[in-house]
């Protein structure tokens, strides 16, 4: 980069004030790249683009046009925050040119109750875009992951004669081959097992606060690919100061997420009370629990329903947060309380989560699978 590169983008992370200690003037492109950050970024312009005011919609015109979308999705989030814009959310047009992303969906998600109703059609849009997309990515990991889990541990290394898997078993005992008799010698016998139409049950139970935003929307998408799949029951379960169970909805996951109203308290002691209810075979349930483990309800409550379902025999994995956020602010008490239980404690990304669940349905150790990825758990 030349030094009058670096000046220019120096003077543009600056502002105008900048220029006369740069000796750089911008023109064409460049100044239309910095006037419309500007308008966002100059504290002096705070509230400058009014929610009913014509220029938001250029604005995000021209932050499409000057940016790629990992940059215009920042912009916009920042936006909504420093100029308090989430009115403009309301607007067709307006939403119309926005940029589709995790972190906008949760926003319409918060604001789902008082979206009006010209503006309702254009936000499932939005959020169909991101679901889609979503899916997209995450259907074809998921789905391997966990069916293949399932069927290495669907095996049976005793099974009944017409239980026998030939083909598998007549391969496992390649080095047995008797010469003399033209014929195997199956020491080791691979069944396929007693199949049930669901060899697992998985229960999501996902704090729906309004910092849980992101995790809330990946919950749903990983929620409805695990529902398409035979060999696992999935249930959802979502909480704040109530519980909603959004099991029936799952098939549709953009309908999931509108069911879903961030923001407001946490009781998280009555959440998993509802899931007490709702598991009918503890030993082959993996029970995942999105929170940050404030709780605003009963704490000793919370602490000792959870005790009840790992002496059950329910594996219980807590996630801090199911996003690509970073580290979560969580209750660092509640969480040393878990893994007192043996109950692991860390925040997943999405694309972990896939390989997660199929080690949690294979009932592996998931501390022993955190180290191998890497991943802290809290202590």
């Amino acid at each position: 980069m030349s030094n009058e590169q670096e000046l220019r983008k120096w003077r543009m992370i600056l502002g105008n004030h900048a220029e006369d200690t740069t000796g750089i003037s911008l023109d064409g492109r460049q100044l239309q790249m910095d006037k419309t950050l500007e308008a966002l970024y100059d504290t002096d312009r705070r509230g400058g683009l009014g929610p009913s005011s014509p220029n938001v919609s250029r604005w995000l015109g021209d932050i499409r046009n000057f940016f790629p979308s990992s940059v215009v999705q920042v912009m916009q989030q920042d936006a909504l925050k420093r100029l308090n814009l989430t009115q403009m959310l309301f607007e067709k047009e307006m939403l119309e040119n926005v940029e589709p992303d995790v972190n906008l969906v949760a926003t319409l998600m918060s604001l789902s109750r008082v979206i009006p109703d010209k503006t309702k059609d254009t936000a499932r849009q939005v959020v169909r875009k991101v679901v889609d997309a979503l899916l997209q990515k995450l259907i074809n990991p998921t789905q391997q992951a966990i069916t293949g889990s399932l069927h290495r541990s669907v095996r049976n290394r005793r099974p009944r004669h017409n239980e026998i898997n030939w083909h598998a078993t007549i391969l496992k005992n390649l080095q047995h081959y008797q010469p003399e008799y033209k014929t195997i010698i199956p020491e080791i016998r691979i069944g396929y097992g007693r199949r049930r139409n669901a060899l697992r049950d998985i229960v999501l139970c996902v704090d729906q606060s309004g910092s849980m935003g992101s995790s809330v929307v990946y919950s749903g998408i990983f929620g409805a690919v695990m529902a398409s799949i035979p060999a696992v029951k999935t249930k959802m379960i979502v909480f704040d100061t109530a519980v909603a169970d959004l099991t029936e909805q799952l098939t549709d996951p953009v309908e999931l997420l509108f069911g879903v109203q961030l923001g407001g308290g946490t009781d998280i002691q009555l959440a998993l009370s509802y899931c007490q209810q709702v598991i009918t075979r503890p030993a082959d349930t993996v029970m995942v629990l999105i929170t940050d483990l404030f709780e605003g309800g009963n704490a000793d409550k919370m602490r000792q329903r959870a005790l009840e379902l790992v002496t059950a025999g329910v594996q219980l994995v807590v996630l801090l947060a199911l996003s690509d956020d970073g580290a979560p602010h969580y209750d660092h008490g509640n969480a040393q309380f878990f893994a007192t239980l043996g109950v692991p404690v860390f925040a997943c990304t999405p694309d972990k989560f896939p390989d997660l669940m199929a080690a949690a349905l294979s009932k592996q150790d998931i501390s022993q699978w955190a180290a191998r990825e890497d991943i802290a758990l809290k202590k």
